[in-house]
């Protein structure tokens, strides 16, 4: 049976987070400058290079196919999936806040404004949906077949 990828998208950090990486990583070269500029500046290069390191590995990624939805390292049968909405802007904001139910998986990361919950209707599983973030919101929703617009006000996957 054949898994073809309908979408991917590696949710990469801001670049201010890059910046702060690696002026953290730099940051450990002010211990051996002292001793010397040579130490300083392998102590720099291992410190960044630790750092970006770290945040490469850190990254999730979300991955849909014909059967599976992924998100980081979670993944679910397609076939589970319910209602699918993506949120913008204060939609978004609401989903996090006030909507958000605390019995859902979430892969959310706040330098990504728009999120899209994925209402999860196997009885056996007591997640009442998934809550992730995503730069693409209309290609998730396209990929997992839904026909619901992106919304920028309102509550998910409860109202109906």
């Amino acid at each position: 049976m054949n898994d073809s990828v309908r979408y991917s998208e590696q949710l990469w950090p801001a670049w201010w987070i890059w910046l702060a990486g690696v002026l953290i990583g730099a940051s450990f070269s002010t211990i051996f400058f002292p001793i010397a500029a040579f130490y300083g500046f392998i102590a720099m290069a291992v410190g960044v290079a630790i750092v970006v390191a770290a945040l490469i590995t850190i990254t999730p990624r979300i991955e849909i196919t014909d059967q599976w939805l992924k998100v980081g390292r979670a993944q679910i049968e397609r076939k589970h999936l319910g209602r699918v909405v993506a949120h913008s802007g204060p939609a978004a904001r609401e989903q996090l806040g006030p909507g958000f139910d605390a019995r859902s998986f979430q892969c959310v990361r706040g330098w990504i404004d728009p999120v899209t919950t994925a209402e999860i209707i196997d009885e056996q599983d007591p997640v009442p949906y998934w809550l992730f973030s995503t730069r693409n919101p209309q290609a998730v929703l396209a990929a997992l077949g839904s026909d619901e617009p992106l919304r920028t006000t309102g509550v998910s996957v409860s109202e109906h």
